[in-house]
């Protein structure tokens, strides 16, 4: 955490009542924070400052141009005015991360809500100035598959570093679940295809006990063969006979 960093704004899990009617029940937050109050230090330090100017004039002017420091106090007014605009506009707007998606909502009249499926996000980074690192506020830029976004950058977000851990990983830990089931799944197919010894050993007794009937039918098929192989005579029939040839010779 660099030094001097100022962390005035918690990180929370927990939704005020009115983002609830923008949430599904299944979903689950991750990350709900309001934008980080330097967003409104401007406008805080105008009315501010308008103010000792407006005092300090007030009492130092003479009385025949009383009129200056009526019109003073008005525009004083209308600075005060636009001080709390913007600090009703900063109450109003949350950036919200679900296990699901990225939402944005802001606005006091009219209510808008800013959306991005986590599907959808293929890079995210933040940028932080020197202020930002000081104050403790950074901005978020949102890369997509499609053309269209609906949120790019996300600016004055406070504790950008535990906000980038947390919904990196939502993002990522769905993916190396599946890498992880991807590789059980491998694993049990190679043990199926790697039959046990006792396996192998069972597969051999059953072919052997298979083969044992077909080796005694072929026995008694052969011996049947040379049954029939007799003469009807009841004498052996030999295969061709040889007879001592006898050379009768006249001198």
């Amino acid at each position: 955490m660099p030094v001097g960093r100022l962390k005035v704004v918690r990180v929370t899990t927990a939704t005020p009542t009115h983002l609830d009617r923008y949430l599904l029940e299944t979903e689950r937050v991750v990350v709900a924070v309001r934008r980080h109050p330097a967003k409104v230090l401007e406008p805080v330090m105008s009315a501010v400052f308008g103010l000792l100017v407006v005092l300090g004039v007030s009492t130092e002017i003479s009385p025949d141009v009383a009129v200056v420091p009526d019109v003073l106090w008005v525009l004083w007014l209308l600075v005060l005015g636009r001080a709390l605009m913007h600090l009703w506009l900063w109450h109003e707007d949350w950036f919200v991360a679900t296990d699901t998606r990225l939402m944005l909502t802001y606005g006091v009249l009219n209510r808008r809500v800013a959306m991005m499926p986590l599907a959808k996000v293929t890079d995210m980074s933040y940028n932080r100035s020197l202020v930002g690192r000081v104050m403790g506020y950074g901005e978020f830029v949102l890369e997509s598959a499609g053309q269209d976004q609906a949120m790019r950058v996300v600016s004055w977000l406070p504790n950008p570093d535990e906000l980038y851990r947390r919904i990196c990983t939502v993002i990522f830990e769905p993916q190396r679940g599946g890498r992880e089931h991807r590789r059980q799944v491998m694993g049990q197919s190679t043990q199926t295809s790697a039959p046990s010894p006792e396996r192998v050993a069972d597969q051999a007794i059953s072919q052997a006990v298979q083969e044992q009937p077909q080796e005694t039918a072929q026995g008694q098929e052969s011996a049947q063969g040379q049954e029939s192989a007799q003469g009807q005579d009841g004498r052996p029939q030999h295969g061709p006979s040889h007879y001592p040839t006898i050379d009768v010779s006249h001198d």
